[in-house]
Order: C-alpha cells, then structure tokens, then sequence
C-alpha cells in the first residue's frame, strides 16, 4: 500500500485553510479573552495587532498555519477578530510583508496558549504509538488522519505537514499485522496452527473445506436446519473457539479480520504468510462461533413463532368447525324431535319410519355422535394445538439445550430449575418428571395448560411451558448466552470497568465530554430554566402555539413554503437545459469525475473491468437478475457474476459511497442546500417474494405478504451517507444512531432529525453525549410528557408537566453515562444492539433508567425549543421531504424484479441496500454536477439567478434520464437460414 492516501484535492484542503469557518466553532475558540487582549497590547501597531489576534485565532481553530497562511484566512474569521479589536479588517492586507514579524508574533502565541511545535524525533514515535492502537480499531487511514488530528489538539501540538502524516499513518498497515500477530501469540501454538490450517483443506465426498462450510447459511429456520447450525457450533468448540483469548485484540479488529477471512477464498488465504493468515482465521473462527450462536438461537425463535402462528390457526379452524357442527346437529336433531312431536299427523305406529324417511338413520347416528362429542369439554386454548408441534419442536431443542452454555440472570423465581429438568429430560438424562418440578415462573394460562388433565403433569406440556418461557426471557435479556453477541450481558457491551480508568480522560477528549458532570449538566438545566418565561408568554398571546378551552396544547401546522416565483422559473429552465442521459452512460461520466470505480476494483481497472462492474451495481442496484443483464448487456455471465460476488461487498460499497459523498460535500451548488451539518433517517418499505428469513408481515404496506425496510441516512446536501435493511416491525429508533456513528465522510454531521417514530428518549440521551443534536419531529405535541426539575421552586406553564427529572440521580452515575457513551464511539458496540438490548428489559435495568433521565431533561428542552422556534420547525420539515424526494428517486431506481426483493441472506440484502443506495448517489452526483453548468450557463447568458432560488433546486430528478435501456426494431436477416434463426446446441 502506498504511504499517501490523499487525492490532491484532498490533500490540498488540509494544506489550506477553508474558505468559510462555523459560526460555532468562531465562538468557541475566536473570543479574544482579557489575556489575549492583554497580550496584544503589546503590539504598537494596529496591522501588528490585528495580525497577532488573526494568528492566535487561525492556530485555535485549525490547530496548524499553512505556508503563507495570511493570504488564506477566511474573511468571516478576519472580521470577527477585527469587531473585537475595533480595528479596520483592511489594514490586514499589509500584515505579512516582513515575514519576521509573523514568525515573533508565532513564538508570543504559541508560549501564551501553552502549545509548541511539532518536533519529528521527539513526537512521531509516541503519536506513532498512540495511532498503532486507534489503527488496531480503525483500518480507515482518512479516519486515522482526522484522529491524528484531533490527538494533535489535545497534546497542543501545531500540526505538521499532511504529507508527514500521510506516510506515518501509511506505514502502520504492515504494522498492525505484526503488532496483531505478536498479541494472538499466546493462543497460537502449533496444535491451534495446525487446527487452522484444516480449515482451508478440501474434504471429501462434499469437496469443500471446513471454512466454506461454515459460511454456508441456512435459507430457512427448520429443525432439520438448526440442528445442521447446532453441528457447526460444536465444531468451533472442539477447535476451542470458546476458550481463545482475543481480548489483546480491538473488538473492531477482531471483526475486521474476520470480515477479511470471510471474503477471501481458499487459496488466497492459504497464500498468505503465517503472520497474516493466522489471526485471519483465528479472528474468524471466533467471530463465527458468535454469529452462529445468534442465528441458531434466531432461527429457533423464528420457528416458535411460526408454531405459535400455526397453533393459533388451528384453533381459530377448531372453533369454526366446532360451530358449524353445532349448527348442523341442531338442525338434523331438530327436524326429528319437530316428527316426534307432531303427534297429530304422526301417529305412533309409524313414528320411527316417517322420522326415517326424513332423516336418514345414518345422519342421525352421525349428529348424536357429533353432540356426544360435543358435550366433553372443548379445547378452549391455542395451547392446546401447540402440544400437537411438540415433536417438530423437541428435535431441535434437545440439542439446543445440551449444546450452548446458558446463564441465568434473574434468581426471583425458580425457572432455572425448571429449565435444568426439562433439558435433563430432552437428552434422555432423566425419564420423568420430579413429583413436584417447579411452576411458580409460569403465566397463568400455561399453569391452566400443564395442570389441565387433573393428574400428572404431561411432559410435553411442561417442555413447552418451559421452552415458551425460555424464549420470553432470552428476549428480556433475562437469561444469558455465553459466545452470544445479541444474547450476552449487557456489561459486557462496555468498555470493561478495569480498562475505563486508563481510556476515560482520551475518551472524553473524543467525545468533547467533560468528565465531570457540573458544567454540561447545569448548561441544559439553565437552558430549561430560560425557556419557561418565553413559553408561557407565549400561550399567553395565543398565536400558532396556545391552549384551546379545554386547556389542550394546539400546534398550527405549518403553511407550505412558498416557492418564489423566479425559483420556479429557474427550476423549470433547469429541467428543461439537463442533458438527456442513459443510466449506463451517467456510472461513466461520474466515475471519471470520482474514481468510484478504483476503490471498489483496485487503484488501476481495466474498461473490461468497469463496464462488468457497472452492469453487476446496476442489477444489484435496479433489482434486476444477473442472468438478465447478462443477456441485456451481451456480457459474459460468469465474469458478471464473479464481479459482483467478489466487489459489490459490504464494505467496499461503504467506502464507495464515502467518495460519492465525499465529491457531493464539494460542491458549490450543494453547499446552497446545507452545510453538511445537518441530517435525517427514515425507513422505504420494499415488499419480498419467496422464502426471507428477516421479512415480516405489514399488512398496512404489503397487503398479504411479507416484506422489509431499507433504513437510509441523508445528509442535507441530498447526498445519502448510509443505508440498511432491518425488519419492518422493528422500531427506527434502533437503528437511528448506527450511521451517524459510522460516519467516515467529510460531512460533518452535527444535528439529525427523524419522524416520531425515530425518537425515544434513550436516543435522545445518546445522542447529547455523544456531542449531537437530536430534533426529531414529533407527532401529538400536546400528549408527550414534560419534566420538572426536582428540588427547583420553578414557575411552569400551562402544560403536561407530569414527569420529574432527578439531577442528583444523573450526577452520581455520571460516570456510568461518560462509559456509555465511550464504548459506542470507540466501537466496543453498535448503538443499535445496545438500545435493543436496553429497550428489551421487562424490569427497567438501572441503566436503561439513567440514560431515560437524561433523555427526559433533554427531550423537554427540545420541545420547548422546537414551539418556540417556527425556524427550527421549518428547517425539520425540510429536511425530512428531502429524504422523501429521494425516496422516490429510489423507488423509480428500483424498477426490476415487479419490485420485490428475493434475496435471502441478510448479507445479500445489505449488499443489496448498499448498491441502492451508491446508484442513488450517483444520480444525486449527476445531477448536480450538470445543474451547476446550467445555472453558469444561464448567468453567461445574462439571466440573473439569485444565490436564495439555488436553496429551492433539487438532484432528486430523474425524467432526463432513461433507466430501461435501448431496443432495436429494424431488420437483422444476419445469419438466418430459410428465414429462421439457427437453433442452439443441447449443450
């Protein structure tokens, strides 16, 4: 790998200072103190002074001085120190002149603000150091140059030259495997070496190796299937999966190299040295017994609920039976007590025969056989029909229980125990049930359900009871799983309490936290403490926010924007000027202007290469079947299908994305719709055809069938910086923070907003201390519960004030909040899994409680914020419609398949997305670039387009631009023979 790993446009930016500086960022660090004002006085002239200042801000700022750096400042910048000064901003064209002056003026800066000067002996070997380990868990070299950057700050040190961190972050790739393998030294002795090696051996009679087998996955969750996942995980125990000691490793690297092992095949990895391919397959292996763990426990609550679903149908069938049988031995009975009464015109004698002839004696043998049966007691349960699933279910349970370590989290009652006997009875360990086995865990319907006969309990019934039980609780996080990532306990998800001391203090540096609670946590309370005057008066003028009679909040929505008049015009004349364009020809044209291409396919592919690449994103990405686009496209099959096996994977797309991003964020016309600051997240339901494990049932969107959402991440400039598919029936929330975290553009995100169902006030709380924004858009203003401060004599208004926020509660456990929150940014979990997890418990745990403490005091202020503030809720509402607009952008894109996904596995679904998701980039990219040349164009032609119409211009268009390809209808008599074509071989 080269030592740079820059573009030169990307390398001249941090060469260079910006152009514009965050209002923010111009409070934060360009406020002259009374000690910088002392320290400019000493300066006797007002060029001089107002240079000092200008440098003693730039170096706050940007942490580094480029060369000639007094001919870059930012005009915005310059003039915010000039105010401050009371000084003319023009005497700075002067300053610079005498470069002695600039360098005396550097030394007074750098000993009033503490900080020195990069010295490469002294200081590259402990960054060096410090980058080894941030590279152990981050392999992106541009986030290893952002992070470099930022420990520069903190240690106070002016930046050096790019290209020297360049090439020292470029060096620490070979390093880091070595540094790897010197840490997984310990677990690798020759027998563990040896065991690896095996993985990668052919075998017979499958011809496949243990490694390609493990990846192997199930399409559908059977007993059949879960016992064959159950084989591979007491495989990777015999090989001692469980017991290897990665913990040296990062988590992240430990699943870096397992992704790496996954993707690679057989003879590349053989291929590898020892020092590499070791911890590949050691990491990988580890990693496996993880996720199999997760899916067969996964798969078996999949069929569970397909059980339970069956069971309840049955007895929904029994009860509709049962009833038309009522029916029919009322009737067939009726007829022939309505003969045995009808004594005036059937006589006695001949009552048997008319009733006969009426009634035939079978059916009336049928309906008393039928009313007999009737009168035993009914089935009157589902429960009772799920006994009959028994067999299916004890095939793959037995097993399950044997095979995998589970713990108890949850001593209050005795199901543990119960837990034990039903496994004993499962293995054949014990034959029956105890005289008293223990039932004070079970619901009440199940104490009905197993007791229901009056004499022994039946085995299968308590199984069930049990297992039903188990399932509940593995969900609640009740019970443990050990080599369970989903099912584990939640400290486990935490920066170990032994290793937090050491990692607080830089955590906190990350994060922007304080380590102590006093100044964030009084900053939000002062903040709440501001906003009740202004709310009250509010009310009290009774404007778009005031109560009705009845006392009830009433929120006037939002009258539409007007669009001005000329905007109008200039997006007619927009549309009208963009070229007609093939979406095959647009990958083209902006891979010439990105590169896309390269960081999927290497630094130098072939035009053989791109065109493979561009059809197999287009199927991926349209939904269209590579054995079609093959055809469409007369390329070869085979090597279609080998680029998209081997390029179009998770990760790469990622990166991919990243750069279409990343070119997007460059743009001037893109900066005319938002900074890069501001983001939003919303779910596009696409329904599914055939057998997909992770689709559920939505009737609202997909009538009878099954679907999923692809969750997508949009940044305000309309570009999408990430995309997922998850569940239709699992709450957004979940999965809000997972890309904002994973961020590795140059977006620098700062505020995110979502609809209602986006919001809890667990993400609130996260998101505050992972230093954003959170401003969803929330819906029923009038119903969200509000909180007081308590042990505060406040005055509050005529609002649902019914919550109370504990200050003192939030300060004690503050530390458990910074720990938190450090092992989300620092990748010891996803957000996703830890709300899950959080949100899982049926006893709030204690940090579930904490984080919505501090939701609530946050959530408060945001909705007093957000009624104050028609700006703010205007700036939402904007946001989130442009997410909209691309959602239909997406839906045109996705036009193959009738519109249903049918890929199976998740990670064919995620590459799926990804795909989606960089084709939309793409057009967004397009668009753009070529609305910017009309807009030039128009003004070359002397129309006068205002800067405040650009705001108004959208990329999410796509009418210019042809998606279905072209067909030919003129006569090709080329190699026909009698008029008619030659038939293919039976080969």
């Amino acid at each position: 790998m080269p030592a740079t790993f820059l573009s030169e446009a990307e390398r001249l930016r941090y060469q260079q200072l910006p152009s514009s500086v965050p209002e923010g960022a111009l409070r934060q660090h360009g406020q002259l103190s009374e000690a910088d004002q002392h320290l400019l006085r000493g300066q006797r002239r007002d060029v001089n002074r107002l240079g000092c200042a200008v440098q003693l801000v730039v170096l706050r700022v940007f942490a580094h001085l480029p060369e000639r750096w007094w001919t870059q400042v930012p005009a915005v910048l310059l003039d915010f120190v000039a105010v401050q000064l009371a000084v003319d901003a023009g005497v700075f064209s002067a300053y610079g002149q005498r470069e002695a002056t600039v360098y005396e003026h550097f030394q007074q800066v750098l000993g009033h603000l503490g900080w020195r000067r990069w010295q490469p002996l002294l200081d590259t070997p402990v960054l060096e150091a410090w980058l080894l380990e941030q590279a152990l868990a981050h392999d992106q070299e541009r986030v290893l140059l952002e992070l470099a950057c930022q420990r520069l700050r903190q240690q106070q040190l002016v930046r050096p030259s790019v290209v020297e961190l360049e090439r020292l972050i470029g060096s620490l790739v070979e390093q880091a495997h070595t540094e790897t393998y010197r840490r997984l030294a310990p677990v690798l002795t020759p027998t563990v070496e040896a065991q690896l090696d095996a993985l990668l051996v052919v075998e017979d009679p499958e011809r496949r190796t243990r490694h390609g087998w493990l990846l192997q996955p199930p399409t559908r969750s059977t007993p059949a299937t879960i016992r064959a996942t159950l084989d591979k995980l007491r495989f990777l125990r015999a090989l001692g999966a469980g017991e290897w000691n990665l913990a040296a490793l990062h988590p992240n690297r430990q699943k870096r190299l397992a992704g790496l092992a996954r993707h690679r095949s057989n003879q590349a990895l053989q291929r590898l040295a020892p020092a590499k391919r070791y911890p590949l397959l050691l990491a990988f292996g580890r990693e496996m017994l993880l996720e199999l763990t997760d899916l067969v426990l996964k798969m078996a609550d999949e069929y569970w609920e397909t059980a339970l679903a069956r069971a309840r149908r049955e007895m929904e069938e029994y009860q509709r039976a049962t009833a038309r049988a009522k029916d029919q031995v009322l009737a067939t009975l009726g007829h022939a007590v309505g003969l045995l009464l009808d004594e005036a015109h059937v006589p006695g004698e001949d009552l048997r025969a008319q009733i006969y002839a009426r009634v035939p004696r079978a059916e009336l043998q049928q309906a008393l056989a039928t009313a007999q049966a009737l009168t035993q007691p009914a089935k009157r349960s589902y429960l009772e029909f799920l006994e009959a699933h028994y067999a299916a279910i004890k095939r793959f349970s037995a097993p399950l229980l044997a095979d995998l370590d589970w713990e108890n989290a949850f001593t209050g009652d005795d199901f543990f125990a119960a837990l034990l006997v039903v496994r004993d009875l499962l293995t054949g360990t014990r034959r029956q049930l105890p005289p008293q086995p223990p039932r004070a865990f079970m619901a009440p319907a199940w104490q009905a359900f197993v007791g229901a006969t009056g004499g022994p309990l039946s085995v299968p019934a308590y199984a069930l009871s049990v297992l039903a039980t188990l399932r509940e609780r593995l969900r609640s996080g009740d019970v443990y799983v050990r080599h369970s990532r989903k099912h584990a306990s939640l400290d486990s998800y935490l920066i170990p309490l032994n290793q937090w001391p050491a990692l607080r203090a830089d955590a906190c540096a990350q994060l922007g936290l304080p380590a102590v609670p006093v100044q964030q946590l009084d900053d939000h309370l002062h903040e709440l403490e501001g906003h009740l005057p202004r709310m009250e008066q509010i009310l009290r003028e009774g404007g778009d926010i005031r109560l009705n009679a009845q006392g009830e909040l009433v929120v006037t929505p939002l009258a539409a924007a007007e669009v001005p008049v000329s905007a109008q015009e200039l997006a007619a004349q927009v549309g009208q000027r963009l070229p007609l364009v093939e979406l095959s020809e647009l990958l083209g044209e902006v891979d010439a202007w990105t590169g896309f291409s390269r960081v999927l396919l290497g630094p130098e592919p072939v035009a053989a290469q791109r065109a493979l690449l561009y059809a197999a994103l287009l199927a991926a990405a349209c939904n269209i079947p590579l054995t079609d686009m093959a055809r469409s496209t007369a390329l070869d099959y085979q090597a279609l299908w080998w680029v998209a096996s081997n390029y179009l994977r998770e990760d790469a797309l990622k990166q991919a994305t990243t750069c279409l991003v990343n070119y997007q964020y460059r743009q001037p016309l893109a900066a005319a719709w938002g900074g890069g600051t501001l983001s939003s997240s919303d779910g596009q339901r696409f329904p599914v055809r055939g057998h997909v494990r992770a689709a559920r049932a939505l009737p609202r969107y997909y009538g009878y069938g099954q679907g999923l959402t692809f969750y997508t991440h949009t940044a305000d400039q309309y570009s999408q910086f990430g995309s997922r598919a998850i569940a239709s029936t699992v709450r957004d929330a979940t999965y809000v923070l997972d890309e904002v975290l994973g961020n590795e553009t140059e977006l620098p995100l700062l505020e995110h907003t979502t609809d209602t169902h986006g919001y809890t006030d667990l993400v609130f709380a996260l998101f505050d201390l992972l230093g954003l924004r959170f401003s969803p858009r929330l819906r029923d203003l009038k119903d969200q519960r509000l909180c007081k401060i308590q042990g505060r004599d406040l005055v509050y208004p005529s609002l649902k004030f019914t919550a109370r926020f504990h200050p003192e509660f939030v300060r004690r456990h503050w530390d458990e909040l910074l720990r938190v929150a450090a092992s989300l940014k620092l990748g010891y979990v996803t957000s996703s899994l830890l709300i899950s997890k959080l949100q899982a418990y049926p006893r709030q745990h204690q940090l579930t409680t904490l984080l919505q403490e501090y939701g609530r005091l946050l959530k408060t202020n945001f909705i007093l914020r957000y009624l104050q503030s028609q700006p703010l809720r205007r700036r939402i509402h904007a946001q989130l419609n442009k997410g909209e607009q691309l959602h239909a952008l997406r839906s045109w894109l996705w036009f193959g398949g009738d519109g249903a996904l049918r890929r199976q596995q998740d990670e064919q679904q995620q590459e799926t997305v990804r795909c989606l998701n960089l084709l939309t980039n793409l057009v967004v990219v397009w668009n753009t670039r070529y609305m910017q040349e009309v807009v030039a164009q128009l003004r070359r032609e002397g129309e006068a387009v205002a800067a405040e119409d650009l705001r108004f211009l959208s990329p999410a268009r796509y009418r210019h631009i042809n998606r279905l390809g072209r067909y030919s209808f003129l006569p090709d008599e080329t190699g026909l023979l009698a008029g008619l074509r030659p038939l293919r071989t039976g080969a």
